[in-house]
């Protein structure tokens, strides 16, 4: 039991390291040194053979203000030569933790970002973080998503991408598709009524390859979304319709491409090239897009005419009062 128990420590840097990289930097913290804790409700086995540590019954594995939860955790570390540059999962005792899984009831939760699925992988070289599962979900403060295949995530490019059914909803804006890409960027939090915002801190030096950039006070949000295949997007009473889109957060505007309709209840217009403007409610359809080569269609349109409330009634009345005064006088001496 002493080598296993000196080992605890270890397996501990290790999860939680694999957690931060995972789904949006989840578990990133400014201190590499940051304590970490982790729990296991049946204990944590150590095989040597297979180079594992393995946390099982409702494993936590906690560093700072990020956590992360499943049924088990796995931490696959490697041998490194004395000397050898390692990464920032370095266990010490010249091995290093390359890959973590969480499987089972998956959340890894960081400041105002949660990632929900029911197994996630994690490769600590490549800085690439891929959840998958049942009812697959990803939170921010402004934004969901969630997807029926897949959650990747790039530490590098600071892009999420979701895979099969993908849906995200961003200030009341939703866009489908059957991939969709996020590109992320860092807004500083609001500040608190009667107190001024606080000073922007300056930038972390660069980290070594596969390392995420070390967090900060700063919460994510969706700045692009790119969507491709079967798009839709989905603003008040409209509704567009295309093969490709782009979606730009800061001003609102949606690029539709291929195939486009945009729906209005009963109207429709189609065309190959659209621009949505979210905010002031104005789409402009194109035969084509402005890109050499694009293909020209006609611009097509089915307005439907839509009777004022009341008009029916009054063009009854009126129809009635017509025929009441074409009707002829009865003759004199007559009763009618």
């Amino acid at each position: 039991m002493t080598p296993l128990r000196s080992r605890l420590p270890l397996l501990a840097v290790g999860l939680a390291f694999a957690g931060l990289s995972q789904a949006q930097a989840q578990l990133g913290t400014a201190d590499n040194s940051s304590p970490i804790n982790i729990q296991a409700d049946s204990g944590i086995e150590w095989q040597q053979n297979q180079q594992l540590y393995i946390a099982r019954g409702n494993a936590i594995a906690v560093r700072g203000p990020a956590t992360i939860k499943a049924d088990t955790l796995i931490a696959h570390y490697r041998e490194v030569e004395p000397g050898a540059v390692v990464n920032a999962a370095s266990t010490g005792n010249n091995t290093e933790i390359y890959r973590v899984e969480a499987d089972g009831h998956v959340t890894i939760t960081r400041d105002n970002r949660t990632v929900v699925g029911d197994h996630a992988d994690y490769d600590i070289d490549q800085g690439i973080g891929i959840v998958r599962g049942k009812a697959l979900k990803m939170t921010t403060a402004s934004d969901v998503v969630t997807a029926r295949d897949a959650l990747e995530w790039y530490d590098a490019k600071q892009i999420a991408i979701a895979r099969g059914d993908a849906v995200a909803v961003h200030n009341g804006r939703t866009i489908k598709a059957d991939v969709l890409t996020a590109y992320m960027v860092k807004a500083a939090p609001s500040a608190e009524p009667g107190k001024s915002a606080s000073p922007p801190k300056p930038a972390p030096p660069p980290g070594k390859p596969g390392v995420p950039a070390a967090a900060n006070d700063e919460a994510s949000k969706i700045d692009r979304i790119d969507a491709q295949g079967h798009v839709v997007v989905v603003n008040a009473a409209d509704i567009g319709r295309g093969d490709y889109g782009v979606y730009n957060a800061g001003t609102g505007i949606c690029t539709l491409l291929g195939n486009v309709t945009i729906t209005r209840g009963a109207e429709v217009i189609t065309g190959q090239y659209a621009v949505m403007n979210m905010n002031t409610n104005i789409s402009r359809i194109l035969p084509a897009s402005t890109l050499p080569g694009s293909t020209q269609k006609r611009v097509t349109g089915l307005f439907v005419k839509q009777d004022m409330p009341g008009a029916a009634g009054g063009a009854a009345a009126g129809a009635a009062g017509s025929a009441a005064a074409a009707k002829p006088a009865p003759a004199a001496g007559k009763k009618p």
